[in-house]
């Protein structure tokens, strides 16, 4: 939980140029911009590398990093934008966007344009970083919802898969049942899931429905809500997939705690740029496949997630300079060999291709994925106010699997939870 809801009054009043022109020239004044980021060491220094590769090219520049742990990363950026002293480039998340943006927070980066191109990024990639028609945030990499297969475990078990550009979701049981029984229970078929809202949105895309409307509201069936719940206790009740308390333990766990990462399930929905942590914790073969259901959809659900975005503070003083470099971390290719893939595969799909050679192994193959599975428009972006949606629906999942409630009142209670959520903000 961040200090977002804490700092929303003033987050309200924060809106507003901060006195610079996103499009005017750029200053020969010596100048300092703060930027602030959060993730690994091993991504410290690949930004930190990258800062310096570009004020040496611009030596009037001094750019200031401000990285975090992820934990301390939103309290910290809330405090900061509330007392307007943002930083001005910020990494976004996708599920935080509108919270600053529909605050005024954040630049609307097509007034930027003269500094900032998106000339080399597909329109469904940029979709994801677009409020009301303004690009508040440029993806810094995409990925996909899709399936990991352990190979290993299926020649193990004698359990051939389906064709993928056709299976079914009842075909993916029958799969999962067939690995559960030949195992005798030691491996499931199946790995659980119903805490991440990429597979929501999934199951609604492909009963015609969204998790939102474009206007912001929960727009999902309540109908189509219980089905994907009831899917999950049905593999739960027969041994697809592990017992209710076996799931919620790993779902709170680590990657390397997962059903997947430990060979106890042959089967399990991942986003696909977690391909390489997730092979590199199970030591076994695994493999991407497309989600099933996707033959008989009227239009793809499958969609691009953004990894994160960059954005700029609304009250920047050098919006045009803090532009200037978004555009150096997206659309430069000495920057791009630094950074590879450790923010997604590229979203530039002019970058993306150019580093394609030096990709190997499974990193190779996520972003082969990214290319070859067919993407639908972009989700709306999670609303103002549904930033602990993920929070929410865990919440619900663990309570249908506990049988402490019906499919059916948890969709209706679900519904009703994340609508006030909205509505207060």
């Amino acid at each position: 939980m961040t200090t977002l809801a804490a700092a929303g009054t003033a987050l309200a009043a924060c809106g507003g140029s901060g006195g610079g022109d996103a499009n005017g020239e750029i200053t020969g004044d010596d100048i300092t911009l703060r930027f602030t980021w959060w993730g690994s060491d091993a991504r410290h220094k690949r930004t930190q590398s990258v800062i310096a590769a570009f004020t040496k090219a611009h030596p009037n520049i001094t750019i200031k990093g401000e990285f975090k742990e992820w934990n301390g990363y939103w309290d910290s950026l809330a405090t900061t934008v509330a007392a307007n002293d943002a930083p001005d480039i910020i990494q976004m998340d996708e599920m935080y966007l509108a919270s600053y943006a529909e605050r005024g927070a954040l630049l609307d980066l097509k007034t930027a344009s003269k500094h900032l191109s998106t000339a080399d990024f597909d329109a469904k990639s940029l979709a994801t970083g677009v409020i009301d028609d303004k690009q508040y945030g440029v993806p810094t990499g995409l990925t996909v919802f899709s399936l990991v297969a352990n190979t290993d475990l299926l020649t193990q078990y004698r359990v051939t898969l389906p064709d993928d550009a056709t299976w079914t979701w009842d075909d993916l049981k029958t799969v999962g049942q067939a690995v559960s029984k030949a195992s005798g229970g030691k491996v499931n078929g199946l790995q659980s899931w119903g805490f991440d809202v990429g597979s929501v949105n999934i199951w609604a895309r492909q009963h015609g429905a969204a998790l939102y409307s474009a206007e912001g509201k929960v727009a999902i069936p309540e109908d189509v809500l219980t089905s994907y719940w009831q899917y999950l206790l049905d593999i739960a009740k027969d041994g697809t997939a592990p017992a209710p308390s076996v799931t919620v333990e790993r779902a709170g766990g680590s990657v390397d705690q997962s059903g997947t990462a430990t060979n106890t399930a042959a089967i399990g929905p991942w986003w696909a740029s977690q391909l390489t942590s997730v092979q590199a914790a199970s030591g076994e073969n695994l493999k991407l496949l497309r989600l099933p259901g996707e033959a008989a959809s009227a239009t793809p659900a499958a969609y691009y997630k953004p990894s994160m975005f960059w954005s700029v503070s609304s009250r920047s003083k050098y919006p045009a300079e803090a532009a200037l470099f978004v555009d150096y971390l997206v659309n430069n290719q000495e920057a791009a060999n630094v950074i590879g893939v450790d923010r997604g595969v590229p979203a530039n799909a002019k970058i993306r291709t150019a580093i394609a050679s030096s990709l190997t192994g499974t990193d190779k193959a996520a972003a082969d994925y990214l290319d070859a599975v067919e993407v639908g428009d972009s989700p709306r972006v999670t609303p103002n106010g549904a930033s602990d949606v993920e929070a929410i629906l865990k919440r619900h999942t663990e309570d249908v699997l506990f049988a402490r409630k019906t499919p059916q009142v948890a969709s209706q209670e679900f519904i009703k939870e994340l609508q006030a959520a909205i509505d207060a903000a």
